[in-house]
């Protein structure tokens, strides 16, 4: 066996015991849950036994997370399968979908209800509206688009985005760093 298999094996007993205790049980509790023995458990979190799928599976279903998080393999093949969502300063919630440092970037915003605060910054944007809709500050301008609609922009006037009432929105969102931008090659109706 490979060193960081073995690494990543030896990393899943310490793993099993924090997402245990977090989840506030004893191992009597998950022995009770998922049929296993107290002392079977004991051995795979202490790392004197390495974990099996049987053992594994009935432990993911008990703590309700799913299984790479217990094992926490190395990510592998498209990255897009591996987001990895997060909640944004401004509100709502980011999810990269590119991971190309100073090329164009991709990324889903669900916006929720915010005061506009206009910015402005380096590159250019497009936007695209999935749900919701959204309004749009552009200096003294104002849009609202709808789903299906796009909005492409110079980012350096001072701007903002966000809900046009209450409910959230949904957007993709396109962004080049050094005023990369879209490049229509083909229109067709």
């Amino acid at each position: 066996m490979d060193t960081e298999t073995e690494a990543i094996l030896d990393a899943i007993g310490p793993r099993l015991r924090a997402v245990r205790t977090s989840c506030g049980l004893t191992l009597t509790e998950v022995a009770e849950r998922t049929g296993l023995a107290v002392s079977t458990l004991s051995r795979v979190e202490t790392g004197h036994r390495k974990p099996t799928l049987d053992l594994l599976i009935p432990l993911a279903r008990t703590y309700q997370t799913p299984l790479d998080s217990l094992v926490a393999a190395p990510a592998t093949g498209d990255p897009r399968m591996h987001l990895r969502p997060h909640r944004h300063a401004s509100g709502g919630i980011i999810v990269p979908l590119t991971g190309y440092p100073g090329r164009v970037q991709v990324f889903k915003h669900v916006l929720g209800p915010r005061e506009p605060r206009l910015r402005a910054h380096e590159g250019h944007a497009w936007l695209y509206v999935l749900a919701g809709t959204l309004r749009l500050l552009i200096g003294d301008a104002e849009y609202l688009l709808a789903p299906g609609e796009t909005a492409e922009f110079d980012p350096r006037t001072p701007h903002w985005f966000g809900p046009a009432d209450a409910t959230p929105v949904e957007i993709l969102h396109l962004f080049g760093p050094h005023g990369d931008k879209p490049v229509p090659r083909v229109t067709h109706r």
